[in-house]
């Protein structure tokens, strides 16, 4: 078994991107209620900040800070990945190995985490975030896509409205050594 070396802060901020398994999925749009609703029951049980978050069809990608003495965040990506997958119909293919283990195939096993140490690491990601309809080509303007802390972003005077309306440059990351 693979031993995944993870940096964990307490009450650190981090970068995750969460996958499904099937990578033609439109599940986590259609089923975006109760995607939400696994997230607001791990919340209440294991409190988090969701500093932005992007919900595309078939993956995600969001900002979180835990609180002070808190780096638990597999236990809440777990809870919510099980909270969701009990609220899905059931009739998805499951390899003999997942069966094995009790679960279910709707999601990839692992997630890509980043401990964002730096405000210029956290201002791109955050930035990424809310871009990523445009890259994937959904939408072509970021205020276009309603499953994104965008809207939220720019009722706090974060963003303007228009944000990238007018920008035809891909929006890229930086390396991981330069945040």
């Amino acid at each position: 078994m693979p031993n995944y070396r993870r940096l964990r802060v307490a009450g650190g901020t981090y970068w995750f991107t969460v996958k499904l398994r099937d990578p033609d999925s439109r599940l986590l749009v259609e089923q975006v209620e109760s995607l939400r609703a696994a997230f607001r029951i791990v919340m209440t049980a294991h409190p988090f900040t969701i500093d932005a978050i992007v919900i595309m069809p078939n993956h995600l990608h969001t900002l979180w800070t835990l609180p002070p003495g808190d780096s638990d965040y597999s236990l809440r990506w777990r809870q919510i990945k099980a909270a969701f997958s009990r609220a899905m119909p059931k009739g998805e293919r499951i390899s003999a190995s997942r069966q094995s283990k009790g679960e279910r195939g709707i999601w990839q096993r692992r997630f890509w985490e980043h401990t964002v140490c730096h405000q210029r690491g956290f201002n791109h990601r955050f930035d990424y975030i809310h871009y990523n309809p445009v890259k994937h080509g959904d939408v072509r303007h970021p205020h276009e896509w309603p499953y994104s802390s965008f809207h939220r972003a720019v009722r706090q005077g974060i963003y303007p409205a228009d944000w990238h309306v007018d920008d035809s440059a891909p929006f890229t990351l930086p390396p991981d050594e330069d945040d």
